[in-house]
């Protein structure tokens, strides 16, 4: 099934209820662009246009698309094949002798050169538009099915007395060759990969030019809802994936004039995109993934992407992460709203090599539930670099052969923030020619630092057309990477150095929040100046030296988080959080706190301590109390005194100012614990 429309409400200005608008503004408002660009991946000037139409976007978000339909005998049906159907029909319908062109809002019937659409796409911008659009689409990820709903409302009359609505499918992030005489548009290469952008997969509606809508008079609520099967992969042969991910819809109005073929678009949007289902709980993993940047550390962040697509809200959520055996639970609570999304985060320790990571919401709003999605997490093995100071100036040698305009390097953060880079090269005029290439770089310390060079070509820097190479070296002269024989890398390779110095780091003072008789949830803040190789928090019992860990992970906000189930009720801990930074460790400072009681009988309703805080003397009153005793904030129990009776008294005079738990037995087996302070 491709597409079919199985509603349509056209209401005239006098009969409708303004209240059925949900989407479009009734505002009068300036015209929108559609930029429909005709294009082809062997063509090396197209990427020069895909530049120029990128520049007029960010000139103007929100308001100008770029549609690129790839449709000519340069758009070949290699993989990945982006000719389809509906975009050649759409071509067929212009007039023009080259690409990269393209019309603007479809206001001639004839393509313009590249370097006229930025002027034609700011007339337009200038120009009132008869009508508004609007709209939402609604994915179901697991029945590729979007429901789609558009809104046109006329804030004037159109020439003609029908319109034509369009909703056009595209997708981004589409990885195959490009043509590139020029390095026209680096910013769209990944290595020897382009990466093409807002290429138009489908129209939904049956007929390219749209679905008929009338009447077009001022003050007219149109709206159409469609239901439309994504298909999973489009052109033939070679076709490419759709993903959901990376596709989006926009709608446009456009006029018709007998006997021409102008077809001129009065107003443009993209529509707004969520995904969702007809059951009331139904949240649901849509990608498993590892956060930008590199760590020079086994421990490595996931990243589980949640969203709620039934129509109630998520209050609760378990979610199981596994790799090769690690298990790690997350139990989330908050509120997660129809369409609404979460990304949780799980800290394993992920071995060098890439690794698949599965994970399953195992309930939901506290009933079973069972949604499942993967990804993969990888390590990547790293040097040790140690520097005095806080920065060291690297020295890259780069020896590049005969196609230098092929050669690209960078170094970057782990955050992915670029230190330095270079490149590209010029071209030697020789068969087999080299040239030597001196860069130096800075690095900062306690960072973990990626060089990646890259070619083009994707045949590396040796060696038919010359003997290339590099080599990096520290401040010394010392080769850190590389030698005389590494230039045979193909497309890429990368080197990863961890860059270690003088270790700073403040860890805060743990927060606990969600307790109960077993559980509670720490965090503390992290200020430091490398990433942790280990956190996690250390807890004991006030009344007992034993120490028990907790794993912690690292989140992007700068926090130290974790949990426990292992604790006992009723009973006072102290914790603090803990930093390995470098093989250093770094601790916080102390926090108390105490379980839920469960099950204490008369001893919890009947016990009162009073004066609290007190000077010389702490009285207690309790039924059946047998015994107490006073432990300082160290653990050690400082006093002990047997009690036959309801009543007991605790001489505090020898004891210094400050805080002290103390722990009351009853003869009923009941324990409590509770604080006290001392202020004279």
């Amino acid at each position: 099934m491709k597409k079919f429309s199985f509603a349509l409400m056209a209401m005239l200005a006098f009969s409708f209820s303004l209240k059925a608008q949900q989407f479009v503004s009734t505002e009068p408002a300036n015209r929108n662009v559609i930029l429909e660009e005709f294009t082809g991946r062997n063509c090396g000037y197209c990427t020069d246009g895909h530049a120029k139409a990128n520049q007029i976007m960010a000139a103007n978000p929100g308001r100008v698309w770029a549609m690129n339909l790839h449709c000519t005998s340069l758009s070949p049906t290699s993989y990945p094949n982006l000719n389809c159907p509906d975009g050649t029909a759409i071509s067929n319908g212009f007039s023009f002798s080259g690409i990269p062109t393209g019309v603007v809002n479809r206001h001639s019937g004839t393509a313009a050169d590249r370097g006229q659409w930025a002027g034609l796409t700011n007339n337009q911008l200038n120009q009132a538009a008869e009508c508004n659009v609007g709209g939402l689409a609604v994915v179901n990820p697991q029945t590729r099915m979007a429901t789609i709903t558009v809104e046109v409302y006329y804030t004037g009359n159109s020439n003609v007395d029908h319109n034509y609505l369009t909703v056009a499918m595209l997708q981004d992030s589409i990885l195959g060759a490009q043509a590139d005489y020029g390095n026209y548009n680096p910013t769209q290469w990944i290595g020897n990969q382009y990466v093409h952008m807002h290429t138009l997969r489908d129209v939904v509606n049956e007929s390219v030019w749209g679905d008929a809508i009338s009447p077009t008079t001022q003050g007219t609520l149109i709206t159409r809802t469609y239901e439309y099967e994504i298909p999973e992969v489009i052109g033939s042969p070679n076709g490419a994936e759709v993903i959901l991910d990376h596709i989006h819809f926009l709608a446009f109005v456009s006029e018709q004039f007998q006997g021409t073929p102008t077809r001129p678009i009065l107003n443009a949007c993209q529509l707004d995109m969520v995904f969702g289902s007809d059951e009331p709980i139904y949240p649901a993993v849509m990608g498993v993934s590892q956060p930008v940047g590199v760590t020079c550390s086994h421990t490595k962040d996931i990243e589980v992407s949640v969203q709620n697509l039934g129509t109630e809200t998520i209050t609760s959520m378990t979610l199981e992460v596994e790799m090769e055996g690690q298990t790690q639970t997350i139990n989330w609570e908050g509120e997660l709203p129809q369409y609404g999304g979460e990304k949780l985060i799980a800290a394993m320790d992920v071995p060098f090599g890439t690794h698949t990571v599965h994970a399953t919401i195992t309930s939901a709003n506290g009933e079973p539930f069972n949604n499942q999605g993967s990804g993969t997490v990888e390590c990547v093995e790293w040097q040790d670099f140690e520097i005095e100071g806080e920065e060291e100036e690297l020295k890259l040698e780069l020896v590049q052969d005969k196609f230098g305009n092929h050669i690209t390097w960078e170094f970057t953060a782990s955050d992915g923030s670029v230190l330095a880079a270079g490149g590209p090269y010029t071209m030697l005029a020789s068969g087999t020619g080299t040239q030597l290439h001196i860069e130096n770089v800075t690095v900062p310390a306690n960072e973990c630092v990626k060089f990646t060079i890259y070619d083009q070509m994707g045949n590396g820097i040796c060696c038919s057309y010359g003997h290339g190479y590099y080599i990096v070296k520290d401040s010394a002269g010392n080769v850190i990477f590389g030698d005389e024989d590494n230039g045979q890398f193909g497309e890429s390779a990368s080197h990863l150095i961890s860059v270690k110095g003088n270790v700073q780091a403040t860890v805060g003072t743990t927060e606990i929040s969600g307790i109960s008789d077993t559980h509670a949830d720490f965090m503390a803040p992290l200020e430091c100046s490398a990433y942790p190789d280990e956190v996690g928090f250390i807890y004991k019992k006030v009344t007992n030296a034993d120490e028990f860990i907790v794993e912690g992970h690292y989140n992007e906000f700068g926090n130290i988080l974790g949990f426990t189930d292992d604790l006992e009720p009723g009973t006072i801990y102290m914790v603090k959080a803990y930093a390995v930074i470098s093989g250093q460790t770094f601790y916080g400072s102390e926090s108390t706190f105490q379980t839920e009681t469960v099950g204490v009988g008369e001893l919890e309703n009947s016990l009162k301590l009073y004066p609290n805080p007190t000077a010389n003397v702490l009285n207690i009153e309790g039924e059946g109390l047998t015994s107490v005793e006073v432990y300082n904030t160290v653990g050690q129990r400082i006093m002990a005194q047997e009690v036959n009776g309801n009543k007991a008294q605790v001489n505090t005079e020898s004891l210094n100012n400050g805080m002290y738990f103390i722990r009351i037995l009853a003869n009923d087996g009941s324990v409590l614990n509770r604080t006290f302070s001392v202020a004279r």
